[in-house]
């Protein structure tokens, strides 16, 4: 759910049709995934099959997230790009790395946390320890995970890990990236042949989902120029295949992750209307999406219970969902995420340069 051109000086050719990708998946899990929470067992089947997958699956969104981070990461801090954004991955800009992402992440993360806690501090899973992981970012290793205060909140925790993995990757060299990214490839990989399970979403599965997606998305990156040589329609192919392939005992994820989510990432890199103004709104606005409609959700749970909704009572439920979480979501934006990222970024580079005057001047 992060945007990787949020760094210090990295708006570099930012891949915006992407990020309406990321906001249109936001909205997937959100208002069709765990929207369905508002609503008694068992009160649908009767909507389109598009509507019902989502239903079913529309949890495995958070995968293609993590495709995207890791497509995105390697576009801005690899290569021609890293270049003209100012500064590339090196070992001496790892503290710049590490605080834009600190910048990007935790600010409204902490906040949503904190509100959590103050509305939900009675719920079992809500304990001491688990507060504390939250605020370490830990809170996809802390028992019941998805269920504690801001249960989306455990695949930041992933994305962090995949972001240290990578930044200490790409500082060591080529070589050192080329292994670091195999060897997550391979062991999650390795991991869903020998453990995984039909169904899901399953708690052991969050870092092998995770390094799988985000390591299989610089792989795409590096080979974009074969790739863009693939056929819509072939993409399309793939994209019914992943969506379509039965794994019988075995886990989904696989086909989803390595045919459906890479062809929707790269139909979308193609589709001009990804890139419009509408989707950048949405992009932009897509990591407080995220964030904040599980506790809206709670919210409305607490206050209608579970309804009998179908047909227009769910709609105009889902609606009313959807519009608060936007519309508070469009607040995060402009008096959170912004202010304070740039808050955050002055601080450091002022820091920076406090340093470097007091290193250069004779002693």
């Amino acid at each position: 759910m992060d945007r990787a051109a949020d760094g210090p000086g990295r708006d570099v050719g930012r891949l915006i049709r992407l990020d309406g990708l990321r906001g249109l998946a936001a909205c997937g899990v959100a208002f069709l995934y765990h929207a369905q929470q508002l609503f008694l067992p068992g009160m649908h089947g009767n909507e389109p099959r598009l509507y019902d997958w989502f239903h079913d699956w529309g949890w495995t969104l958070v995968d293609l997230f993590f495709l995207i981070s890791g497509y995105i990461f390697a576009h801005v801090y690899l290569g021609e790009n890293a270049e003209e954004g100012g500064q590339p991955l090196t070992r001496g800009g790892l503290l710049d790395f590490a605080v834009a992402r600190f910048a990007r992440l935790y600010p409204l993360h902490l906040l949503t946390l904190l509100v959590c806690a103050a509305l939900f501090f009675t719920a079992p899973g809500n304990t001491a320890i688990a507060f504390g992981a939250h605020l370490m970012m830990l809170q996809a290793f802390v028992q019941p995970v998805a269920h504690t205060f801001n249960g989306p909140s455990w695949s930041i925790s992933v994305e962090v890990i995949c972001y240290v993995l990578f930044a200490l990757g790409a500082a060591g060299g080529r070589r050192t990236l080329r292994l670091v990214t195999a060897f997550a490839i391979v062991g999650a990989l390795a991991h869903f042949v020998l453990q995984g399970r039909a169904g899901g979403p399953w708690v052991g599965d969050g870092l092998p989902r995770g390094l799988l997606g985000f390591f299989l998305g610089q792989v795409m990156w590096h080979c974009r120029a074969r790739l863009s040589q693939a056929s819509s329609a072939l993409l399309v192919c793939m994209l019914a295949f992943g969506l379509a392939l039965d794994m019988g005992g075995r886990s989904s994820l696989l086909p989803l992750t390595l045919y459906a989510w890479p062809a929707v990432l790269l139909l979308s890199l193609r589709a001009p209307f990804m890139g419009s103004a509408p989707m950048q709104w949405l992009g932009d606005r897509s990591y407080g999406i995220y964030l904040i409609h599980m506790p809206v959700l709670q919210l409305f749970q607490s206050r209608l219970g579970e309804l009998p909704g179908k047909g227009t009572t769910q709609l105009v439920v889902i609606a009313a969902f959807a519009g608060t979480v936007l519309i508070l979501a469009d607040l995060c934006y402009r008096l959170v995420e912004q202010p304070s990222r740039r808050a955050i970024r002055r601080t450091w580079l002022r820091r920076r340069r406090n340093i470097g005057a007091g290193m250069a001047s004779p002693v």
